[in-house]
């Protein structure tokens, strides 16, 4: 710390304390910066001013630093200063303008998503900040949050997109929206083999619920539509569900199957690197072994109380289509 007053009355400035004190612990050069050229090469040289740092050892050392104007009589450094021992931060780092702290840690037997649901708790109890502080994630956290809400987006624009697909196709949003409801028991069978194997939700298994959601939702178009053409050919609504279910039980059956044992290798992740894509593989087959079963027992229900009361002629304004009730029989 130093004394201005007495600094004062040797007729020393802070720049000149400075400028003395700096050699003494470092070198000139970060205070004044000289160059010398070479008049023969014309190469220049940095010239830097400081003490061997076997001649500043100790605080002792510091204090009869010789601090002086040019031309004045030298004078010692506990003449203006105090001299203290202390702490502060080895590098000052910024971001943006601002000054931060960094802490920075690497991952052990511990994926990212759990690191950072205790990094939460651990902020959680350690209460708000002091004012004008922050406190943000920064390295591989952003990007997998950003990763993560993208796919979320994508997951419901895919069911969006599916719904109206479905709805052009059929030519009615009940048909449609019993196909959807398969889409939830996908989501459930995801969830739960994800939390017997103790998987957490991340990108792999995002990528793979979105597998099986669109597997799941093939099967049911494949169901539907045979029980909606026999519904169509004039049988009643219970027997057309239980003629499309059976029809296409082996072809859905063998669909749902050779994906799930296609996937059980990946979900093991025995071989190198299979711990990143196992989420994948467990997502995809959790997702399927429930939604096979919804779509071979639950399905057929959705379908027959939505279709119950439904007239078999076709909603279609065109005159070309035989069951609308607009055809011309030309």
């Amino acid at each position: 710390n130093i004394d201005r007053d007495r600094a004062g009355q040797f007729g020393l400035t802070m720049a000149d304390v400075v400028r003395s004190v700096v050699p003494a612990t470092s070198s000139s050069r970060y205070t004044e910066a000289n160059y010398w050229r070479d008049p023969v090469s014309g190469n220049g040289f940095q010239i830097q001013v400081q003490l061997p740092q076997n001649r500043v050892q100790s605080v002792d050392d510091l204090n009869v630093v010789p601090v002086m104007k040019n031309g004045s009589s030298p004078t010692y450094l506990d003449d203006v200063a105090a001299v203290k021992l202390g702490t502060m931060p080895g590098l000052i780092e910024r971001n943006n303008g601002q000054r931060v702290v960094s802490l920075t840690a690497n991952l052990h037997g511990i994926t990212l998503s759990d690191a950072k649901s205790k990094l939460d708790d651990a902020l959680a109890k350690a209460g708000a900040p002091p004012r004008g502080v922050t406190v943000k994630y920064r390295g591989q956290i952003p990007p997998l949050q950003e990763t993560i809400s993208g796919l979320r987006v994508g997951l419901l624009l895919a069911v969006a997109a599916i719904f109206l697909l479905l709805a052009a196709n059929f030519q009615s949003a009940r048909l449609a929206l019993s196909i959807i409801l398969t889409i939830p028991a996908v989501l459930c069978g995801v969830i739960v083999m994800l939390r017997i194997t103790g998987t957490t939700l991340n990108i792999e298994s995002f990528m793979g619920a979105i597998m099986a959601v669109g597997i799941a939702v093939a099967n049911a178009i494949l169901l539907i539509s045979f029980a909606e053409r026999f519904r169509r050919e004039g049988r009643p609504v219970f027997e057309a569900t239980q003629a499309g279910a059976t029809s296409r039980l082996r072809a859905i059956l063998m669909t749902a199957v050779a994906m799930i044992f296609g996937m059980i290798p990946m979900a093991i992740g025995f071989a190198e690197g299979g711990s990143q894509t196992a989420p994948l593989g467990r997502a995809v087959i959790g997702g399927l072994i429930v939604s096979t079963f919804a779509t071979l027992t639950i399905l057929p229900s959705i379908y027959a109380i939505l279709q119950g009361r439904a007239s078999v002629t076709s909603p279609s304004l065109n005159p070309m289509d035989s069951r609308s009730r607009y055809y011309d029989g030309k």
